[in-house]
């Protein structure tokens, strides 16, 4: 089954582009990054779907967060527990 992709936009004064001092494109581009990261971290989207939202594989989605020293995981206490019981199940 083919996806069906649907364009949003919305409207920003010029103005706050030129304070930003980006371009139309950059500033889209920059949107688009922050809801996938920010879907991310509301657990709302896998890394896997945050990269495909911001227009990345998972490795460049992982290598961008790298660069702008954002957590690629992000487990409370309880969640880290339990990742660790699990593996000492394992062996």
């Amino acid at each position: 089954m083919q996806e069906r992709t649907i364009n949003i936009c919305f409207p920003i004064k010029e103005n706050i582009l030129l304070s930003l001092k980006e371009t139309k494109n950059d500033f889209k581009n920059e949107i688009i990054y922050l809801s996938a990261l920010y879907f991310y971290r509301k657990r709302r989207l896998s890394l896997g779907k945050a990269a495909e939202l911001a227009g990345y594989n998972k490795i460049e989605f992982i290598e961008k967060l790298q660069r702008e020293k954002e957590y690629i995981f992000d487990y409370n206490n309880e969640e880290i527990d339990e990742i660790f019981e699990d593996a000492l199940k394992i062996k």
